[in-house]
């Protein structure tokens, strides 16, 4: 699949329709649970806060014409999670300076195919951003390249093309609609050849208008029969264009699906060469080990904020209570984002990162020193394996 980013001015219904504040008539209410959602801070408190900073920085008031908060669209996988969305929105802040503070997976919008009947989902999730320079106070200037950079970061983080996630599963279910395809190209052309047979043998009479002359005898009314054959040629000949048309698209689906095949094909290739490199290449194996914990920690940061933003006047003086609390963010990033309990195992036996990760939990900043030897976060009994 390939996916594609894009910016916009954020609108004032954002959250209302990003977090399902109410129904709407174009989702599928039984497909809503299977949204998921991340939120930092609300949308009017990080405006209010950027236009206090753009006063205290350039000693200006934020331009009208400004855009600091902004929304994107991110076409997804079925099986994307919020730790990939996490880590795109990290490398957007490491290499744009562009600071995600909201995310919304998007499961329950589609169409249903009207000559297949079959539901098409359309997997989507909604980014909004802080688009405020943080040197000047005023809003980001990107240039054409930047823009590019976004695409590339978002393919390379969602593994959407050149990415080794695929699967046999992926791929068998993408030959399957192809099959899909192809019968309703088949549906297609039968219709079409019918059609065509129904024009060729059209009987005459149906079209030809006759009437009495004053003897009694049959005669062609010529101008009402050129009428109707005019009438009947325009039908015709619209109903073929259609048909071309849909022929013409179904044809190009089925291409462009036998594409994806070969594409997916190559994809599991990949992924069999990079794990026999994992396993046979300790360097090799370090490396992907780091990137990965390193895309943990960062979604537990993320989530560790959305806790304190969710409960800001928790009591977090009892040590714990705190630990139960930092257990339970351990839990749901397991469950959501299926992640085994090893990683965080691995990652809360490092002290210094415990203690900022404990430390962000408590205080809002990762400052704190911690006695991390009586905070026992691994489990045994909550561990999870792959």
């Amino acid at each position: 699949m390939k996916t594609s980013i894009n910016f916009k001015a954020v609108k004032s219904d954002s959250e209302t329709h990003n977090f399902r504040k109410k129904t709407f008539d174009y989702i599928r209410k039984d497909l809503t649970p299977k949204n998921e959602y991340w939120m930092e801070q609300k949308i009017t408190d990080r405006i209010q806060k950027i236009e206090a900073y753009c006063k205290e920085k350039s000693g200006r008031k934020l331009q009208k014409n400004a855009m600091p908060v902004r929304e994107a669209v991110v076409v997804i996988k079925e099986d994307t999670t919020m730790l990939e969305l996490q880590n795109l929105a990290k490398r957007l802040e490491e290499e744009l300076s562009i600071r995600v503070f909201q995310i919304a997976i998007h499961k329950d919008e589609g169409h249903t195919d009207k000559d297949t009947k079959e539901w098409k989902p359309n997997h989507h999730a909604h980014l909004v951003a802080d688009w405020q320079d943080l040197n000047t106070g005023k809003t980001l200037k990107h240039q054409s390249f930047h823009y590019s950079k976004m695409q590339d970061l978002t393919a390379e983080c969602l593994n959407m093309e050149r990415g080794i996630s695929g699967s046999k599963g992926r791929l068998e279910a993408i030959e399957y609609k192809i099959q899909q395809k192809e019968e309703d190209l088949k549906v297609l052309e039968e219709r079409y050849d019918l059609m065509k047979s129904e024009m060729g043998s059209k009987k005459s009479e149906e079209l030809v208008v006759k009437e009495n002359d004053f003897l009694g005898f049959k005669k062609i009314k010529t101008d009402k029969t050129i009428e109707n054959y005019e009438k009947a040629f325009r039908t015709y000949k619209s109903t073929i264009l259609k048909n071309e048309s849909e022929l013409e698209s179904k044809s190009k689906q089925i291409t462009e699906l036998n594409t994806k095949v070969d594409d997916l094909k190559k994809q599991v290739h990949l992924s069999k060469n990079k794990n026999a490199v994992l396993l046979s290449n300790p360097t090799v194996f370090a490396s992907e080990k780091k990137k990965y914990l390193d895309s943990v920690i960062n979604i537990v940061e993320r989530e560790i904020k959305f806790s304190r933003f969710r409960n800001p006047h928790l009591d977090r003086t009892d040590k714990q209570k705190l630990i139960s609390e930092m257990e339970k963010i351990a839990q749901k990033i397991s469950q959501e984002n299926t992640v085994p309990f090893s990683a965080f195992n691995e990652i809360f036996k490092d002290n210094e990162t415990a203690n900022q990760l404990f430390s962000l939990l408590q205080f809002g900043n990762n400052n704190t020193n911690y006695e991390v030897e009586d905070i026992p976060i691994q489990n045994k009994r909550k561990r999870k394996r792959l």
